[in-house]
């Protein structure tokens, strides 16, 4: 076995890792996730059930400082596997509700390490790491969901990113979003998300070498999902999936689309040149 393929079997011997964290829904966090999305049309306090989505800003981990790496995120991976050199990125993933989180509410998460995949793309070797949550209350489980997260080499300085794909046309409705500074710094605070790319201008441009800050996959997710809330306001999401195609930068608006069609829903962004950003399908309780 070489060097490289030693390198793959040690990320692999990570699938079926486990980690379980507790945490008490507060009112005082999703008044605060309200205010960063901009939400003023939802009860916040004690017993409200919590909009599709905002479990994201739960089970932080608190880790000191000195156990960050110098882009901010933790040396050695975390619970995820240790990858070298790459750059991480949150690429998307899938979620599914069994009942309502309720604010007040005692939760247990169990994380799962379900699947370190090696491929090779035109950028180089990609690392995806699939892990799976399973979050519960004491009458059992409330929603399940898999996160895909891909490391990759960072571009070569001066490199041309490959154009995305134009996003899809015939929209029901469109939401332009402005991810300046402020709001990304307020969801890095709120998430406890210390990754230097999302909130520290002069590191993401001089060091990573990207146009600007780069917005936050779990942020654009969001307001996919507040967007359908809006649009359907009297039904609820049993599934959503979603996948993001290419990188928002605090450098331009975006605009958050969609469509709905019977039990199904699909939602989109649209960077400022018409591309596609992140791409989302949903499905309604019957």
């Amino acid at each position: 076995m070489n060097e490289a393929e030693q390198g793959v079997a040690t990320l692999k011997a990570w699938v079926g890792r486990t980690q379980t964290l507790k945490q008490t829904l507060d009112a005082r966090s999703v008044t605060s996730m309200a205010a960063t999305l901009g939400v003023d049309d939802l009860p916040t306090g004690e017993g409200a059930p919590l909009p599709p989505g905002w479990h994201w800003m739960m089970f932080t981990t608190f880790l000191p400082v000195s156990e960050l790496a110098p882009d901010g995120l933790p040396k050695g991976g975390g619970f995820l596997p240790p990858v070298k050199d790459m750059g991480r990125m949150w690429a998307g993933g899938r979620v599914s509700w069994t009942r309502p989180m309720l604010v007040g509410t005692a939760f247990e998460r169990k994380s799962t390490i379900a699947n370190v995949e090696v491929k090779e793309g035109r950028s180089g070797r990609l690392i995806i790491v699939t892990t799976r949550h399973e979050i519960s209350d004491a009458h059992g489980l409330c929603m399940a969901e898999e996160q895909d997260v891909v490391f990759r080499k960072p571009p070569s300085p001066g490199a041309t990113p490959a154009a995305p794909p134009k996003a899809p046309d015939g929209a029901h409705w469109t939401r332009t979003v402005a991810p300046d500074p402020v709001l990304l710094f307020r969801f890095s605070a709120l998430t406890f998300n210390a990754h230097r790319i999302h909130f520290d201008h002069p590191y993401t441009t001089q060091v990573e070498k990207y146009p600007g800050l780069l917005v936050h996959g779990p942020l654009i997710a969001s307001f996919l999902l507040d967007t359908v809330r809006r649009q359907a306001k009297n039904r609820q999401l049993a599934k959503f999936s979603f996948r993001a195609i290419s990188p928002l930068y605090d450098t331009a608006p975006f605009e958050v689309q969609g469509t709905i069609d019977g039990a199904a829903c699909r939602v989109w962004a649209r960077n400022a040149s018409g591309g596609l950003a992140m791409d989302a399908n949903g499905e309604f309780l019957a």
